[in-house]
């Protein structure tokens, strides 16, 4: 919005903020919620990495990759940021990329009804420049209008040298267009690592493909991300029964479903007690014993109660207690109608 309008309403108090756009804005925010102590969700981005195993299905993996990275012009905060692709199925899954794309859009993207354009003229500039910087690196797409602020939907292929691609200016900071970089690895443990160390920090989404269980595990325990989504992108955004949100640099917080719900609440705490027990002559003094001045005896109970092993004890479960009632209630009035448990 407005930066003098978000500027006036950031010096006012509030009980929770909530924010969802760029790092650079998300930071403001934070810092302005930190004069008053305001707790924030930020709802970020980065760059979210797609890993292609040489155990996936390439033609379901193109598909997903294609509609997730090209849906909305590529301007979705969880699309598909860059391909990490292994080099033994690289040239194949490439082709069949550039097939999908041609099913999905046609010839010419431009004149299909089911690709966007882009925001402002600025988000044009800036992605042209991008595509201009590596045109030699273009494997289709690359076309641009600007008066209609087209970019045609581009993949880029950087070869097999990870470090080099991780200096490319177009791996600085998120895309947010139709701009689909690639690079080739050899092992699972280049892409931890690479993912691991990316320059804009722990990404919102990461999108693996394959079926190979090993590579699968690593993905799932050796990475950081807001959200994972296995054989499949952008679509853990749609299950309300999973939270959505980033971690470190791509926000903090999360919501959807009831998630929502639980975003927008504090969780008091609520402790309301009745003197009866207290005061009870059975358990008075026992009761009284955390009050001073404390006599041998009183040390000798608190020890007891101390005692972590009784702990079970001491802070039953209530849930617990009202079973234990209600199989009490039962057999008192079993033993009411005559009822008596014998042994055989």
């Amino acid at each position: 919005g407005n930066r003098k309008v978000t500027g006036a309403l950031l010096e006012e108090k509030f009980d929770k903020i909530f924010f969802t756009g760029s790092g650079y804005v998300g930071r403001i925010i934070a810092t302005a919620a930190a004069k008053h102590l305001t707790p924030c969700a930020l709802e970020l981005g980065g760059k979210s990495p797609c890993i292609v195993d040489s155990s996936a299905n390439l033609t379901h993996a193109a598909e997903r990759i294609a509609w997730g990275s090209f849906l909305n012009g590529g301007q979705t905060c969880v699309r598909p940021d860059f391909l990490m692709v292994q080099e033994s199925v690289a040239d194949e899954f490439i082709d069949v990329f550039r097939a999908t794309v041609k099913k999905f859009y046609g010839e010419d993207p431009q004149k299909t009804e089911f690709f966007g354009r882009c925001i402002n003229d600025s988000a044009f500039n800036r992605l042209a420049d991008l595509v201009e910087a590596h045109k030699d690196n273009i494997v289709f797409g690359g076309r641009k209008d600007a008066s209609e602020k087209y970019i045609e939907p581009t993949m880029f292929d950087f070869g097999s040298d990870i470090e080099a691609f991780s200096k490319q200016e177009v791996m600085q900071d998120e895309i947010f267009g139709p701009l689909f970089p690639t690079v080739r690895y050899k092992n699972t443990e280049e892409v931890i690592q690479f993912v691991r160390n990316l320059p804009t920090g722990k990404p919102l989404a990461l999108y693996a493909f394959g079926t190979d269980s090993n590579f699968i595990k690593s993905i799932k325990t050796r990475t950081t991300s807001g959200g994972l989504c296995i054989n499949d992108t952008i679509m853990h955004l749609s299950n309300h029964h999973i939270p959505f949100g980033g971690v470190g640099s791509s926000g903090m917080g999360s919501y959807h479903g009831k998630y929502s719900f639980d975003c927008f609440s504090h969780e008091k705490a609520v402790l309301e007690k009745s003197p009866f027990l207290d005061e009870n002559i059975l358990f008075k003094y026992m009761l009284s014993c955390r009050f001073p001045p404390y006599d041998s005896t009183k040390q000798m109970l608190i020890g007891i109660a101390g005692n972590p092993m009784l702990e079970p004890l001491i802070n039953y479960p209530i849930p617990m207690l009202r079973n234990l009632a209600k199989l009490l209630l039962v057999y008192l009035v079993l033993r009411l109608f005559g009822y008596r448990l014998t042994s055989a």
